[in-house]
């Protein structure tokens, strides 16, 4: 097998049967010997009954079905470990990137010979809070990891077989696959491309900033180390305190006096404790999900007359 083509189906139905036919004709442009992976993320729709009708009539479709919705980015993630091609069209399946796509990152890949040739946004779609949020969310992120994340990158991406198993040997829990996709290595190489902007995101700005908490906690310690940093800075500063109110006693012979100060200190320390332990509370939490080794996805039933 030459290429496969994966995609995820979640709220799909009305997308599913002009994405089948963009990416079928994209894929033949290339090669013939290719086959389409569509994984069905517990969809509540009827994208599933669509993309196994589609799988009917077309031998090159496979739908993996999940026995429950596991989110997108293990749903990617169980579409690639299904994929057999040498190369691997990752892509989304709501048409704002378009199959057609595929030429343009072949071409690229052919000519710079790098194993992962990945999108990226020539400007980030939305409103402006949309933008600012995702700026910051860049910006962070990227300061405190070790290996900086492509700012806008998107979805779609032509990868090759060696990079693909190499990167499903991460088996985490809690999957954030735009920091595994970078960790993973190899010669990576991005390519602008335009995305549509389709309203009804599943993307609300409370899951991509819950989206950003587990990212910190999944590839970045900084944020414990700084918890560490702050209480040698808190105790410096205490202690500075407090040379200064004892001088303030022995030498003009008088005390602070008022409750508002001390009210205010143990205000601001107390906030500050429970921000710390629910810092570590993150991190402890993920090592307790880990440490269950629970199926990383379960699959129900896969739908297709090609072989599997």
């Amino acid at each position: 097998m030459k290429l496969s083509i994966v995609t995820t189906l979640f709220k799909s139905a009305p997308y599913v049967a002009e994405f089948h036919r963009r990416a079928s004709a994209a894929a033949q442009r290339i090669t013939d010997d290719y086959e389409i992976v569509m994984v069905d993320d517990g969809s509540p729709d009827d994208s599933l009954t669509i993309a196994c009708e589609i799988a009917r009539q077309d031998d090159c479709v496979r739908v993996v079905e999940l026995s429950r919705n596991f989110g997108h980015h293990k749903a990617m993630m169980t579409g690639l470990d299904h994929a057999r091609g040498e190369m691997c069209f990752l892509i989304d399946s709501d048409l704002e990137e378009d199959p057609a796509l595929l030429q343009e990152f072949f071409e690229k890949m052919q000519a710079t010979d790098v194993d992962v040739v990945y999108g990226v946004q020539d400007r980030r779609k939305g409103d402006f809070g949309e933008r600012l949020s995702g700026s910051i969310a860049y910006r962070l992120f990227n300061m405190l990891l070790s290996h900086p994340i492509p700012r806008n990158h998107i979805t779609v991406r032509l990868m090759k077989r060696e990079y693909i198993d190499s990167l499903l040997l991460h088996r985490e829990q809690e999957t954030v696959i735009g920091g595994l996709w970078v960790i993973t290595g190899f010669r990576q190489a991005g390519l602008t491309v335009n995305k549509l902007q389709r309203d009804g995101t599943t993307y609300n700005y409370w899951l991509r900033w819950l989206k950003l908490i587990d990212s910190l906690a999944s590839f970045s310690q900084m944020p414990l180390v700084a918890i560490f940093y702050l209480g040698i800075i808190i105790s410096g500063l205490s202690a500075l305190v407090a040379v200064g109110l004892l001088l303030h006693k022995l030498v003009f012979r008088g005390a602070v006096e008022g409750w508002v100060s001390v009210m205010l200190s143990v205000w601001f320390l107390g906030g500050l404790l429970i921000f710390c332990v629910g810092v570590i509370g993150i991190y402890i939490s993920k090592i307790f999900i880990e440490t269950k080794n629970r199926p990383y996805t379960i699959v129900r039933r896969i739908h297709g007359n090609g072989p599997i």
